[in-house]
C-alpha cells in the first residue's frame, strides 16, 4: 500500500547477528548489510523484505552508502599486474509497499549510487506499490524478477482530516505525490501515462505476472 505518510515508530535496538551460511566463516548481519568478517569474501546484498518505513528506507541508505564507499577492488592478473575493478551490489525487494516519501529517499540515493556503482535489484514473492518503483529503479539490464513474482501498482493512499482547507491543501500534496511516482515510473520502464491510466482504470489495483513486469520494462529478465 502506497501511503503518503506515517506516524513515528518506536526505535528498536539493533542487534548484531551472527549466522552461518554453508562456511566456515561467519556472517555478520547488522541492518541489512550483510558481509563476512573477512572483507575480500563481503556478501553485497540488501534486502527490502518487509514494508518500507522510516527503519527500513534508513537501513537501506545507509548500506547502500556503505557499499558505494566499498565498490573499489583491486585485482590482480596473472602477469603479476593489477587492474581496479567496481564492485556492484544486489537489492532482494519484496514488499506492499507502504510510505511514498520513505520510497523516494531511497530512490534518491539509489540515483545518485548509481553513478557510481551498478544496482542489480531482484524481485521475488511480491513487489507492490512502493516496491515497484525501487525494482524499476535498478541499473538497466540489471533487473531482475522471479517467475513467480507478483507485482501491484495503484494510486497514491491518503486519510484527510481537519479543517476544508486542510483537506483542500492535504488533496493537493497527494496528488503531486501520484504525480511524481508516476513520472518516475515511467522515466525507468516502458509505461506512459495512457497505459498507466488504462491499467488503473476506475482505480482498481493493477496486478501484473512476472511476463507482464518484464513486458512493461518494470524488470528485464527472469532471475
Amino acid at each position: 500500500m502506497l501511503k503518503k505518510s506515517s506516524d513515528k515508530k518506536k526505535k528498536k535496538k539493533q542487534k548484531k547477528e551472527e549466522v552461518t551460511i554453508d562456511s566456515k566463516q561467519p556472517i555478520y548481519i547488522i541492518n541489512n548489510i550483510a558481509s563476512r568478517a573477512d572483507d575480500k569474501d563481503e556478501i553485497r546484498t540488501i534486502n527490502c523484505y518487509g514494508d518500507i518505513g522510516e527503519r527500513m528506507a534508513s537501513e537501506i541508505i545507509h548500506a547502500m552508502l556503505y557499499f558505494n564507499h566499498t565498490r573499489e577492488e583491486i585485482v590482480e592478473k596473472e602477469d603479476g599486474s593489477a587492474e581496479q575493478n567496481i564492485r556492484p551490489f544486489k537489492m532482494y525487494i519484496s514488499t506492499h509497499g507502504d510510505v511514498v516519501s520513505d520510497m523516494f529517499s531511497i530512490l534518491d540515493v539509489m540515483d545518485m549510487v548509481k553513478r557510481d556503482c551498478e544496482i542489480e535489484t531482484i524481485g521475488i514473492g511480491k513487489v507492490m506499490s512502493a516496491g515497484v518503483l525501487l525494482l524499476a529503479s535498478g541499473t538497466k539490464g540489471s533487473r531482475k524478477i522471479g517467475k513467480n513474482c507478483r507485482v501491484m501498482l495503484h494510486s497514491v493512499i491518503s486519510g484527510h482530516h481537519g479543517s476544508f482547507p486542510n483537506i483542500e491543501n492535504e488533496m493537493k500534496e497527494t496528488k503531486e505525490l501520484q504525480d511524481m511516482y508516476f513520472d518516475y515510473l515511467c522515466s525507468c520502464t516502458k509505461l506512459t501515462r495512457t497505459k498507466i491510466k488504462k491499467l488503473l482504470l476506475n482505480n482498481v489495483d493493477a496486478y501484473l505476472s512476472a511476463e507482464d513486469a518484464i513486458k512493461y520494462g518494470i524488470a528485464d529478465e527472469y532471475l
